[in-house]
């Protein structure tokens, strides 16, 4: 079985994620979106709320699965026998940022990293910006699954109180 690793924060998780994810799943027997569970860093929803929203969101595309990770992302796939890391890349930006970490990763494992542009329609798209603009009361509908918007607009309010 040919298993590959699509790591990210997913805070939250946005349609362009989920178009790296679906196709994704069409090159690879099995396909382990994984979200790191690092606690240092500032996020909006926690571990169990970013896992369950990925679940949810991919649960129509039968060969992928969800998991939570803590450390290095090589030593998450060596554990699952995954073969390949896949990261989507918007424009020239994320290719610059992206590719140190996989040679580093490349350094460190067998494990290949494989790069897949992401639509056109998403390239604006960041889970940052779309936090951005749902804090600041813009319509982010059609950018992220309905579900997470309607997370992100309860924890932002949350947050307001």
């Amino acid at each position: 079985m040919r298993r590959a690793v699509c790591p990210g924060s997913f805070d939250p998780v946005t349609n362009g994620h989920l178009d790296i994810v679906g196709r994704a799943a069409k090159l690879f027997d099995e396909v382990v979106v994984a979200t790191g569970l690092n606690m240092s860093k500032n996020r909006l929803f926690t571990p169990d709320e970013r896992i369950a929203m990925l679940e949810e969101a991919t649960v129509g595309i039968p060969n992928v699965r969800v998991s939570g990770f803590d450390g290095l992302i090589v030593d998450f796939c060596r554990e699952i026998d995954a073969v390949a890391i896949v990261k989507g890349l918007r424009g020239a930006g994320d290719y610059e940022y992206e590719l140190p970490m996989a040679q580093m990763n490349s350094h460190l494992t067998d494990v290949e990293t494989v790069f897949l542009p992401g639509a056109v329609g998403n390239a604006f798209v960041s889970s940052s910006l779309i936090k951005e603009v749902a804090a600041l009361g813009g319509d982010v509908s059609g950018l992220v699954p309905e579900s997470v918007r309607e997370a992100l607009v309860r924890r932002l309010a949350e947050r307001r109180s």
